[in-house]
């Protein structure tokens, strides 16, 4: 089938608002509303409403693996595989159902991670989780994760498509965490649990 297919599927899955799906199925005010306004696990947890976030979490990085996954059973091969899922992490940070205002893409990229290997996924997520334990920052997290994980993918797959899509999503979602790197350098950003640390 034509990578386009593969791109719009993946795109279509991507764009499922699952932050404000699952905040409105909890009865929740909506996630853009308030906090970061950004539409994403994270947020949702500012609600104090684990299970939603829980469930914010899954449902945004299932899309990214199962982008991945319904591209292998049409027949796409591992480039094939690697569009439907970039497509799903735009779909996530560039919404159709939110007018192209979506989330920072965390937990989808982790998804796109699972679907191209697992252990590449579990050292990202090891990462992820070292760095928010210790610093009480998520927005730290994310990024220390989105600096180790191209490095991870090019020694395990070398240069290719697979590095390629995984350097590009890091890439933007270094860029989506522009203003957070702006105040854990001023000492403003807010951290895990609502407070900001000096």
């Amino acid at each position: 089938m034509n990578p386009l297919v593969f791109a719009l599927l993946g795109y279509l899955l991507g764009s499922l608002p699952f932050a404000v799906i699952v905040s409105k199925a909890f009865g929740l005010a909506d996630p853009r509303s308030f906090g970061s306004g950004n539409p994403g696990a994270t947020n949702v947890l500012r609600t104090g409403n684990k299970l939603a976030a829980g469930l914010t979490l899954l449902g945004d990085a299932a899309k990214g693996w199962l982008a991945m996954v319904l591209a292998g059973l049409l027949g796409a091969d591992a480039t094939g595989a690697a569009v439907a899922g970039v497509a799903a992490f735009l779909g996530h940070v560039f919404p159709l159902f939110l007018r192209f205002k979506g989330g920072k893409g965390v937990a989808t990229a982790l998804g796109v991670l699972i679907g191209i290997d697992g252990m590449l996924a579990a050292l990202v997520a090891a990462t992820w989780l070292g760095v928010a334990v210790i610093s009480r920052y998520s927005s730290l997290a994310a990024v220390a994760a989105a600096c180790v994980a191209p490095t991870l993918a090019l020694e395990k797959f070398g240069i290719g498509a697979v590095s390629s899509a995984v350097i590009f999503m890091c890439a933007l979602l270094l860029w989506r965490h522009r203003s957070n790197i702006a105040n854990l350098a001023a000492g403003t950003e807010g951290g895990i649990g609502g407070g900001k640390k000096a």
